[in-house]
């Protein structure tokens, strides 16, 4: 809404309030499309540019057929393409549209071109500030065809801009969790050494530290000989006391499922949720079409 023309009556107003709704809506469910339909379009594109230097590298046979092979299955199946490879090709398409609308604008306006550019992105990304506004002087040359090309190049900028401001926006999210994971793994340190600090003077029998190293995945005990011993001297705190027997519970309970179901318990890969799956509207579209890529790719 650039602002110039506007509802004046009442009527009008509450027309319009209605009528954006529905609008609105429908425009949001024809980007989420076009935006569905454009990454389905890069994503062949892509995919049949990494067969071809599959091809090239002799991992896929050049018939065009798979093998059975499993470097050939790992190789393509579930491939997504890269959200920055397609983050670039859809700034390079947002440009490309950008700098020939700039060029019709600028001679037709008046505007400069730097004031052309200016407009597209401020048009384009539905801002609308409505300081500059096309199309609205009453007389130019090819009237009909200007206004042609004007809805043709809004439109195009419109979704591409869309669709990329999605795909930025995934990248901003997966920057932050990568951000938090650093962060969050600082202050695990930190605390584990005011932890560790903090329970230096705590009397605990034969260095419980380096006596034992509990672990409830592989239900091993490590202890030692001469460490393993409490002197008389010693007294073991019940804080200590009621830890060891948690560990104790938990071993025994792990060891009574293990039992009863027959067999150990294991931790499937496809259980570990990436922080950027999911996710609404036009998020789980690029979600499920593009490849994200997080710490441990």
């Amino acid at each position: 809404g650039f602002g110039m023309t506007t509802p004046a009556t009442v009527g009008g107003k509450i027309f319009l309030i209605f009528y954006g709704l529905i609008g609105c809506a429908g425009t949001i469910l024809f980007f989420n499309l076009f935006l569905e339909r454009l990454i389905t379009v890069i994503a062949y594109v892509m995919k049949s540019c990494h067969e071809r230097q599959l091809r090239r590298k002799g991992v896929l046979p050049h018939n065009g057929r798979r093998g059975s092979g499993t470097s050939e299955v790992d190789s393509l199946a579930g491939w997504k393409p890269s959200v920055y490879y397609v983050m670039l090709i859809l700034c390079v398409a947002s440009l490309i549209i950008s700098c020939c609308a700039s060029a019709m604008y600028t001679p037709i306006e008046g505007w400069s071109y730097f004031d052309s550019l200016y407009f597209c992105f401020v048009a384009f990304s539905t801002i609308g500030f409505g300081d500059l506004v096309s199309s609205q002087n009453i007389k130019y040359e090819s009237q009909g065809l200007y206004r042609f090309g004007n809805f043709v190049f809004i439109l195009m900028g419109v979704c591409c801009i869309y669709s990329l401001f999605n795909v930025i926006s995934i990248v901003i999210k997966q920057s932050i969790n990568w951000i938090l994971k650093k962060l969050d793994c600082r202050c695990c340190h930190r605390c584990q050494r005011k932890l560790l600090r903090s329970r230096r003077n705590v009397v605990m029998p034969g260095n419980v530290r380096s006596r034992r190293n509990i672990s409830v995945e592989t239900d091993v005990v490590n202890e030692s000989d001469t460490d393993g011993r409490r002197q008389s001297g010693e007294m073991i705190s019940m804080k200590d006391f009621l830890a060891s027997n948690k560990v104790s519970l938990a071993i025994m309970q792990k060891q009574l499922s293990e039992t009863a179901n027959g067999y150990p318990r294991q931790m499937s890969s496809n259980s570990k949720q990436n922080g950027f799956s999911g996710g609404v509207g036009a998020l789980a579209i690029m979600n499920n079409r593009l490849a994200e890529t997080s710490v441990d790719r």
